[in-house]
């Protein structure tokens, strides 16, 4: 995949959102195409129409972060898409960014708290940059139906959602779900972008999902993910959880996913049923380390 095409495709998507009333501009009659006209994006970052019409088409590299940013402010972009739209428009070759990102590990620690979360009744995962789970607690572990028959290949949140039909069953809200998870490997792909297991994995889910590939043409992008999901659980029937990602101190490019309920409602009352399920059910495994996509 090419750095300048996916600049271009990320450009184009931003500026068809737009309207020419949300940016405050007079809405004339017979447009053929959703969005902003270039003219009219460059007029707003103030660049010629020539530079951005270069930029959006590959063939102006290494734009200033001036231009940048007025381009951010133009197409209204939050904090997560300015960063990635710098991420494609100038990368910077780092090992970590040029090629095979080295295998990801768990420290300790972490181990340790996933562990804690779990005594506390919190379901909670490190998920890596290419969505594998590296490590999950027992309740996590029950939530996601079907979790501790998968292979370590298959223990990834991207080819869960899309490639494996239990999650359709499990997601109340799957769609939301689905385009999140498509979402942060959006993101990630601008970070890492000659990462090869990143493509294959992109490649794979483009092959065999016509959902993926029509939710990832959209370049939404997320870093990290935070909100409430509905669940349809076989052993503790429909409940609503809270959920926060947080970045891991030792690498930026792996979360903490905790899930968090009011003891008190409903939703909690089944939370306690699925860890009494689940700690009936336990195959005694403790620690989880996916394979690297």
């Amino acid at each position: 995949m090419d750095h300048p095409v996916k600049l271009g495709d990320f450009l184009r998507s931003r500026r068809a959102r737009l309207n020419p009333e949300d940016v405050g501009m007079e809405v004339q009659r017979h447009r053929r195409v959703p969005g902003l006209r270039r003219e009219e994006l460059a007029q707003l970052a103030g660049v010629s129409v020539d530079y951005y019409t270069r930029l959006e088409q590959g063939r102006s590299k290494n734009a200033s972060p001036v231009v940048l940013d007025a381009i951010a402010r133009a197409l209204r972009l939050n904090e997560t898409e300015r960063e990635h739209l710098f991420d494609l428009a100038n990368p910077i070759c780092t090992p970590a960014r040029c090629g095979k990102v080295p295998q990801q590990c768990v420290d300790p620690e972490t181990l340790v708290l996933l562990d804690t979360l779990e005594r506390a009744d919190a379901p909670a995962a490190v998920i890596g940059l290419r969505t594998d789970f590296l490590a999950a607690n027992l309740l996590f572990r029950a939530l996601m139906i079907g979790f501790d028959t998968m292979s370590a290949r298959e223990r990834n949140l991207a080819r869960y959602v899309f490639l494996d039909p239990r999650s359709r069953e499990l997601h109340r809200d799957w769609a939301i779900v689905a385009a999140d998870a498509t979402a942060m490997l959006r993101f990630s792909i601008g970070r890492h972008p000659k990462d090869p297991l990143l493509h294959e994995l992109t490649k794979e889910l483009c092959l065999h999902s016509e959902d993926f590939r029509r939710i990832w043409d959209e370049h939404h992008v997320l870093a990290r993910i935070s909100g409430v999901k509905r669940y349809r659980h076989p052993a503790a029937g429909e409940f609503t959880l809270g959920y926060q990602a947080l970045t891991l101190p030792r690498d930026a490019d792996q979360m903490l996913l905790v899930y968090t309920v009011d003891p008190a409602s409903p939703s909690g009352t089944a939370l306690r049923l699925l860890a009494k399920w689940a700690r009936a059910n336990d195959s005694g495994q403790r620690e989880l380390i996916a394979a690297q996509s």
